[in-house]
């Protein structure tokens, strides 16, 4: 039966909600598809579980194509698996966290390796039971610090999560190919452009890590690519390092007074105006700029480090929490605050530097275990000017390898347009997407963390390998609207839209909203679906509207063409439309359909 508009469950509303900032949002809960029903939280109506469940079935289709089998957990979870993976603690804030009438601890789950890896202990035991490919489309939780932008970042959301489970890393590779496959059919059946890109693993563990995003400018991901055919997210971009450069006719490190000189820009030019080179002027790029930053554990642990890097280059805080430097888990790394510097007083701000000699790192002692660690393009010959951790006074000719030394190396600078790619295939260029889907070789991290073990074929135990590939089910629909609206609403492409036509009734007579009725049960018997706008007192303007806002892919007027026996059929992407003889009209729109 059609779905009658006087019956069906959907309200539009005219006005954009509250703090929505990106279309797919707007349009989404304007049309009645979806509705807020707390900051990152939403209900499904009827309109939008039926794009979804269209979503899921091309996810479920090409799945099983690859012969992965479908399971389903609960979200509500014993907090002991996670203890074993070590998650209950690295997931930090993240993670929702409950305790029931017992007292004992539970989670929502934002993701379910341990208990896929469970199930697997629990059921194999041999290497013939290998290799295994397990999926769930199912619903996750993250206590996003900002959820924003409706589906595109919430605190529940649906996930595709799949994984592999082979004897050896060779296996392994032969199952991330065969999803990897499976994704690019998923994304070119949803009619979504995507690039693939290298990235981080980050909580997840593991090593080889690509992700899917959909290019578009209200993306969160920033990603660059070459000409030559590099991809990556930002996070995951490697420095170019530069060769060392012999010092040794280097002159020495020597402080010199530069007061008033707290920024880049006043030390470049108290520089040239009293300590000018002889071969050309001092730039940005010649300065060390020292940033202090607050590292804030999964344990709640607070730890202060300083971060040196090039002065030109802004930090980048997002490379530095993805770097793994600070260890395993999803730390946070911001600015360090005022109350943390008046916790160090010897990091003087706006004149922090490495000092001269081991003793003098940082202006403390080296006991102190603050950790100091550099941008890749801090090596061994080159000089700077940077603070001398006094007020008003900065260090000139500090060569690093001679006058400095540091606890590490970290990606903390921001990548810029003309950067070079690190495989040497041309300058990158910088966009922005939407990440879509994510896939990695866990190897055996969870396996080990969880005991997964099979007999192989010389009867001895051997830790599984893992795969884990994941799609945001819910946010490629938003994808979908981003892609697919204009300003007057949404425009499904056809084999996603709740329904194949919005037939729309315009008039008082009875023998008009009969032909609409007889129209609307014929499409509905030659297998179209229809949403039948049949509200009788409603003006032609506010069905229009709606019928451009709900964003089916055909809309049929039947109005006051009806006494000259034509109907309307108008394509709802191009806006062009045409006069259907009323008798011609069903098999008209179901050629149209089929097509």
């Amino acid at each position: 039966m059609p779905m009658r508009l006087s019956s069906l469950f959907v309200r539009t509303q005219k006005e954009d909600p509250v703090g929505a900032e990106v279309a797919s949002h707007k349009l989404l809960v304007r049309a009645g598809y979806i509705r807020r029903a707390a900051p990152g939280i939403y209900s499904w109506l009827p309109l939008g579980l039926k794009v979804l469940a269209k979503v899921e079935r091309i996810v479920r289709e090409e799945m099983e194509a690859i012969g992965a089998q479908e399971v389903h957990f609960p979200a509500l979870m014993p907090r002991e698996p996670y203890e074993a993976s070590g998650r209950w603690t690295e997931y930090g804030e993240a993670l929702f966290r409950l305790k029931d009438r017992k007292d004992a601890d539970l989670l929502l789950a934002p993701t379910h390796e341990e208990m896929f890896a469970l199930l697997v202990k629990d059921l194999y035991s041999s290497y013939k039971d290998l290799p295994v490919m397990l999926y769930q489309i199912q619903s996750k939780y993250r206590d996003e610090a900002r959820p924003r932008a409706g589906l595109l970042r919430g605190r529940e959301f649906s996930m595709k999560d799949a994984y592999s489970f082979d004897i050896d890393d060779a296996g392994l590779d032969r199952s991330y190919q065969a999803q990897r496959a499976a994704y690019i059919r998923i994304f070119d059946r949803l009619g979504l452009d995507y690039v693939i890109v290298s990235a981080m693993s980050g909580a997840m563990g593991g090593s080889r890590s690509e992700e899917f995003l959909h290019p578009t400018a209200v993306g969160e991901d920033t990603y660059v690519r070459s000409a030559g055919g590099y991809a990556a997210n930002v996070e995951a971009v490697t420095t170019v390092v530069p060769d060392a450069i012999p010092y040794q006719d280097a002159p020495a490190a020597h402080v010199e007074d530069t007061p008033d000189t707290p920024t880049i820009e006043t030390l470049v030019t108290a520089a040239n105006a009293d300590q000018p080179r002889t071969d050309r002027e001092w730039t940005a790029a010649d300065t060390l700029k020292n940033v202090v930053v607050a590292v804030t554990h999964p344990d709640g642990e607070r730890e202060i480090a300083v971060v040196g890097l090039p002065g030109d280059r802004a930090v980048d805080l997002g490379r530095i929490e993805a770097s793994g430097v600070f260890g395993a888990g999803e730390v946070a790394v911001e600015q360090a605050t005022e109350a943390d510097l008046a916790r160090n007083p010897l990091l003087v701000k706006g004149y922090i530097g490495p000092g001269i000699g081991e003793e003098q790192l940082l202006g403390i002692d080296r006991a102190s275990k603050l950790r100091y660690l550099v941008d890749p393009r801090i090596v061994e010959g080159t000089r700077w000017i940077t603070g001398a951790n006094e007020h008003g006074r900065h260090v000139f000719d500090l060569v690093y390898g001679r006058d400095f030394t540091a606890d590490g190396v970290v990606e903390a600078a921001e990548i810029r347009a003309g950067d070079s790619a690190p495989d040497g295939s041309g300058p990158l260029e910088l966009a922005r997407g939407i990440e879509l889907g994510h896939i990695f070789q866990l190897g055996r991290r969870y396996a080990e963390a969880l005991d997964l073990k099979v007999l192989d074929v010389n009867g001895k135990l051997q830790t599984v390998t893992m795969g884990s590939y994941g799609i945001g089910v819910t946010r490629a629909l938003a994808a979908i609207a981003e892609a697919n609206h204009d300003e007057k609403g949404l425009v499904w492409p056809r084999h996603l839209a709740p329904a194949d036509v919005h037939l729309v009734a315009t008039g008082k007579g009875e023998e008009l909203f009969a032909a609409a009725n007889s129209i609307a049960e014929s499409l509905e018997k030659n297998g179209v679906t229809v949403i039948y706008d049949d509200r009788p007192k409603v003006s032609p303007g506010v069905k229009f509207g709606d019928a451009e806002l709900l964003g089916m892919p055909l809309i049929v007027v039947v109005g006051r063409g009806l006494a000259d026996g034509v109907v309307e059929v108008r394509n709802r992407a191009t806006g062009e439309a045409e006069n259907i003889a009323v008798d011609d009209v069903v098999n008209h729109v179901v050629d149209r359909v089929r097509a």
